[in-house]
This record gives C-alpha cells, structure tokens and sequence, in this order.
C-alpha cells in the first residue's frame, strides 16, 4: 500500500502549501471569514461542491447502500436537493444582509447581542457532530491503506487542517477546496468507470439484480472485531483460526470478539442481526428500511438533509464570499450541478461491493469499501494503483469539509461568542479542531452517515427555521426565535443522541429516536410561530425583511 500512502502524503502537502498561499491576504476579519466577498462564481461553486462532499458522500453512501439497501441512496437526493432550498429561500437573502455567520443574521434581524450567543453555541454543536465523523474517516482510511493505528490518521487530519486554515481562513480555504472538489471526482469517478468495464458482464448482471442473492466470490477469511450474532439460511463448514474444520448449521449463531472463520467459495453470506439480508426483499427495497418502517424513515431522512442544508453554518457562511446577491443564487447552482456529477460514482462502489466484498457486512466495515473495493475486484498493480487514487479522494474529502467546518467553529468560538480578532480567530481553529480530535477517537465504530445526520438534524431543528421566518415573516421576534432554538436544539440532539448511547426495543420508540427530524422540525417552527404570536417584533422588523429582498 506504498502508492496509497504516497498519493495521500500527495495530497496532504498539496492541500498544506495552497493553504499557505492564503496566508497574505487574511489580514482582517472580513477576510479570513468571508474573504473580502471577492471570490469568484467558479472557483466558489468548486470550492462550495468541494467542501460539501464529505466522508459521508465518499465512504459513508457507498458503505450504507451495502449494508442497509438501495434505498440508501435518498441520501445523495437528499444532498443535492438540500441546494435547491438553499437557492430558493436563503442564498439572495442572506447575502444581502451583509452578515458573516448565522449569529450575526440573528443579531441583524433580531436586534440581540443574547441571542447571538445562543446561535454561537448552537454553532458549536453541529459543527463538532460533523468534524467527528470528517475525522474519524481520515483515521480509517490511513489504518487501512498503511496499518498504522486509528488514532494517527485522526491526529494528522486534525494537524493539516487546523494549520492550513489557521494561516490563510476563507481563500486559503476556497483554493484548497476547489482542488479537493477535482481530486475527488477524478479519483473516485476513474477508478468506478474502470471497475465497471473490469467486472465483466456476469458481475454487473448480479449488482443491478440484488434479487439473485449474495454469496462469498472466493474463499474468505473473515475476522470478527467485536462480538456478533448473526443467522445462517443454510449449513456451512468453515476453517477456524486453528485450523479445525467446524459445521454451522442453519439458524442463529454468535461469534466472540477475535474469532476467526473461513468460508469457502459459494457460501452464502450470513446474516447479522438487526440488518437486512444482501439480496433480500428488505435490502432492494427502494426506501430507507433500517426500523421497519421505510415510509416515515425515508420522509424524516430527506427532511434532515435536505432543511439541515439551509442551516448549516459553514454552507450559509460561504455565500458571503460572492460579490453579490445574484452571484450568489448563481453559485448555488452550480454546485446543484457539481454534485449530481459526483453522486453518479458512489453508487457504483456500494453495488459492486455487495457481489465482491460481502464480508465487510460481517466484518462491520462497510464504510470502508470503496477503498477495499479496488484491490479486491483488480489483484496486482493496476488495482493497487486504483486504490491508491480511492483512499487520495477519500482523504481530500475530509480535509476540504473539514476546513469549511473549522472556519464556522472557529466563527462561533471567537466571531459570534467573544467578538475575537484574527489572531482569536486562529486560536479558535486550534481549539477546535483538538476537541474535534479527542472526540473523534473514541467513534470510531459509530456510521459515518449516522454522525453527518444527526449533525444536519440538528441544523434543520434550530437554523432552518430561523432563517426561514427571519427572511420570510416580519412577525418573528426575539422569544420566539429563542424558544425555537432551544426547543429544536434539545428534542433533535437529545433523541439522536439516546438513539446511539442507549439500547432501546424495535419498534415506533426507536425509530423515532433514531430519526427525528420528521417531528423536530415541525415542533422548531410551531414554538417560533407560537411564542412569535405572543410577543412584540421588533420596530425596525419591517425594515430589516425589506432590505433582506431588496436588490
């Protein structure tokens, strides 16, 4: 794996040196946060695609769509479609309001230096749910590709981020991600067409027909990390660590952590617990079907992506750095345009690896797929090189949304809690990205796509609708706006937050739990209407919404 720790050290030291290009123009606040809002409409659509496509999009899609079913790939829909709200309701709007982050629209709006603090905070949250899994990707993807420990890839992610944005903020971070938007498409788009015309007819026939059911390609080894129960439709005899030959029968088994098993080739895949089976009617399903109830799943899953979108604070800080309110609108789509193309590829990674690495289901490691995908489907050098560019793509991923993700951080610490300077601004990129560190080592068996949902869940319970009602209703007022924070903020954190610290009985209770967003949003609005209802706006309300939609 020398070539893919090259092609990642590559694109570290890349990614280091445009950093440090930026370093001679932040020298203001407006600078670094916004970038003067001189950033042109190509360079900010790439820079904007490029921040957006996280680990969730380029190991946490592919990794879901083999473990949990087609439908999983509503996420990409609901990715994409998230910029379509953003172009209509937020991105003219916000611009001209001349604010640099969402506490700032606050204060403007709202008249309320109390208020901003509470946005500030909410700030804090959302971004730390996000930098976890960026982070917690870069640890995987270097452990796999060079066998170094977890924590080490984490440790550096952290380091060259922190540093390139510390230098240079906003341009050194539209150049770096506008790169990264490149190096992700091409790494990850030249190595899905050549896997394609590689697999051959019979491999392709079998992805797009999950019906067919799955079975182990070759014979594999596999290795259980942590303790699983799974069920077997048919008796299998496999090899055991200390070469034993030992018969499973039909039904339902466990295995302890360490144990190792060999299944011959034809075996079919078992079944772990709670997942659906590969091939099964469950897993082809074209709607989320994690809880048993795929209908209300889907509807609360596109919700939280596509509203959380509108309230993510580094998406809403980027359209500060256009000129104008038009370019802004235009800048939004673009990116729309960008990220269809990109969504095209992950897809082919989660289909492919449910015929050619079946077991990572067993293995737990489906988030690693795209990466194990390559050398897998294309033995020797052509697929060592193939995996080389993957694990490059993945790594420019984390770092690009990571660096738009520190600078909101580093807003909220220093810009919006504590009125900072450059200089506290960069301090405040150093904090964040150490707690985002520490936090980030212990999650590394938690879903990438279950940290990046729970992080825009969030963001559509609290800044959705408060933009939404900031620029559209002149009768918001400050209690109002602040119920809804709280309440959004609480109900959303806290049910994601118990649906993956505690172990709770299938049914409704879980499913709500585990994703809320289809009553959290609705009951984040209804408390900013109602208490708005009941309260005085304030007197320049009127004017402040007049100059939000004024050219």
């Amino acid at each position: 794996m020398t070539a893919a720790v090259l092609a990642i050290g590559l694109v570290l030291v890349t990614s280091l040196f445009i950093g440090v290009y930026g370093v001679r123009a932040a020298r203001s606040t407006s600078d670094f946060l916004v970038a003067s809002h001189q950033v042109s409409p190509n360079w900010n659509a790439l820079a904007i695609a490029g921040e957006y496509l996280s680990a969730a999009s380029v190991l946490g899609l592919a990794g879901l769509l083999l473990k949990n079913g087609l439908g999983t790939m509503w996420y990409a829909v609901g990715f994409t479609a998230g910029y379509v709200a953003v172009v209509a309701l937020v991105a003219g709007p916000m611009r001209r309001s001349g604010a640099f982050t969402v506490p700032d629209f606050a204060e403007y709006r709202l008249g309320a230096p109390r208020l901003r603090k509470l946005c500030g905070c909410v700030v804090l949250v959302i971004m730390l749910l996000y930098l976890v899994p960026q982070f917690k990707g870069a640890g995987v993807v270097l452990s796999l590709v060079s066998g170094t420990p977890y924590w080490v890839g984490v440790l550096l992610a952290g380091l060259v981020v922190s540093g390139s944005i510390a230098a240079g903020g906003m341009r050194s971070a539209t150049y770096v991600q506008a790169f990264h938007y490149l190096i992700k498409l091409a790494f990850l788009a030249v190595p899905a067409i050549y896997l394609v015309v590689h697999a051959g007819a019979d491999t392709r026939a079998e992805a797009l027909h999950p019906e067919w059911g799955t079975s182990f390609p070759e014979t594999t080894a596999v290795e259980f990390t942590v303790a699983t129960d799974f069920s077997l439709n048919e008796p299998v005899t496999v090899v055991t660590a200390e070469g034993e030959e030992l018969e499973l029968a039909a039904g339902d088994h466990s295995a302890a952590r360490g144990t190792e098993y060999v299944f011959p080739e034809g075996a079919t895949i078992p079944h772990p617990a709670g997942l659906p089976e590969l091939g099964s009617e469950r897993w082809s399903t074209p709607l989320l079907d994690v809880g048993g109830y795929p209908l209300f799943e889907t509807w609360s899953t596109l919700l939280a992506i596509t509203l959380g979108c509108m309230g993510l604070p580094h998406v809403i800080m980027r359209f500060h750095t256009s000129p104008s309110a038009r370019i802004a609108r235009r800048v939004a789509v673009g990116v729309i345009a960008l990220l269809g193309l990109f969504y095209l590829f992950p897809t082919v990674y989660g289909l492919l690896g449910r015929v050619l690495t079946p077991q990572l289901v067993m293995l737990q490691g489906t988030d690693t797929v795209a990466v194990v995908l390559p050398a897998q489907a294309v033995p020797g050098s052509a697929g060592t090189i193939l995996t080389a560019l993957v694990a490059a793509g993945a790594f420019g991923a984390f770092l690009s949304t990571s660096s738009g993700l520190l600078l909101a951080l580093a807003g909220g610490l220093s810009h919006d809690l504590f009125q900072g300077s450059v200089p506290r601004l960069r301090l405040a990129v150093a904090v964040g990205a150490c707690v985002a560190v520490l936090l980030a080592l212990p999650a590394q068996r938690i879903d990438i796509n279950v940290l990046v949902v729970w992080a825009f869940t969030v963001a559509a319970s609290t800044f959705c609708p408060l933009l939404v009602l900031g620029i559209w209703w002149r009768r918001l007022t400050l209690p109002g706006a602040a119920a809804g924070l709280i309440v959004g903020g609480v109900t959303a954190t806290g049910a994601v937050g118990w649906s993956i610290l505690f172990a709770t009985p299938q049914g409704w209770l879980t499913v709500l739990l585990a994703q809320p967003a289809a009553w959290t949003i609705p009951l984040a609005f209804l408390t900013m209407a109602a208490v708005s209802r009941l309260t005085r706006p304030p007197e320049w309300a009127e004017h402040a919404v007049l100059r939000l939609h004024s050219p």
